[in-house]
């Protein structure tokens, strides 16, 4: 025992040897960690339901970044108690991974809404973002009635996905050559609309603002939010009593 104490004075006063020793150490921890992953696809199990965003819902996702929603919103219910209780099912990584960058957030100021999409109407969300203490009255949301009067203009939409696509979005030449079609196709509520669902299952083609005969950024902003946490069925998977 003695001597393994004198050993370990000798390496505590040796300042370079204690450096070189402790380098080791970290160097074979971290490559046990990180070295498994260059032989796996992926860390984060797909979820059947996930998808990519529509390139309307994508234009509303960046409508939202634009704006610093996610400064006082976040995307991620942790498995607590009192928040799958407030918010629906916690969250999943799978909901992220299509995310480039995540929308988590860092504070509520406001509510999360990582399932706000279907909780309420286009005309709430309409009208809350135009004046949000009128449908919730201690509201400190700045008021967004711009967006509405703010022609929606992507032209770069199909080499937005593009670039999603070489990091990983699974998005198919057929939507990327369709883009700007399945934006007019989902805002407007007519059109290939059976084509649309196909490729993105689950969504939802109507006017959003309450303004049918133009396309604005509420619009976009709308179809996002109403997406927000709908793609996985968690009721379906969730335990059934059984009868007895």
């Amino acid at each position: 025992m003695s001597t393994w104490a004198n050993r370990h004075k000798f390496i505590e006063r040796n300042v370079t040897l204690l450096a070189v020793l402790a380098f080791i150490t970290v160097a074979i921890g971290g490559i046990v960690e990180i070295a498994p992953l260059f032989w796996i696809d992926t860390t984060v199990k797909h979820v059947e339901g996930v998808r990519p965003y529509t390139p309307l819902e994508l234009a509303g996702r960046n409508i939202y970044i634009r704006e610093g929603c996610y400064g006082c919103h976040s995307q991620m219910i942790r498995p607590f108690r009192d928040e799958v209780e407030r918010y629906g099912h916690y969250s999943l990584a799978a909901e992220s991974m299509y995310d480039h960058p995540f929308q988590w957030g860092s504070e509520r100021t406001g509510p999360d809404l990582a399932r706000v999409g279907g909780r309420y109407s286009d005309e709430w969300h309409a009208q809350h973002l135009k004046d949000p203490r009128s449908m919730v009255p201690e509201s400190i949301m700045p008021p967004y009635a711009f967006l509405a009067d703010r022609a929606l203009d992507v032209p770069n939409i199909a080499d937005h996905l593009k670039v999603l696509r070489a990091e990983g979005v699974p998005y198919s030449d057929e939507d990327i050559a369709k883009a700007a079609a399945d934006i007019i196709t989902q805002g407007y509520g007519d059109g290939d609309t059976e084509d649309l669902v196909k490729r993105y299952p689950d969504a939802q083609s109507r006017d959003f603002d309450g303004d049918p005969g133009r396309l604005t950024e509420m619009d976009a902003l709308i179809a996002y939010l109403q997406s927000l946490g709908t793609h996985v069925d968690f009721q379906s998977a969730a335990a059934q009593e059984q009868p007895e």
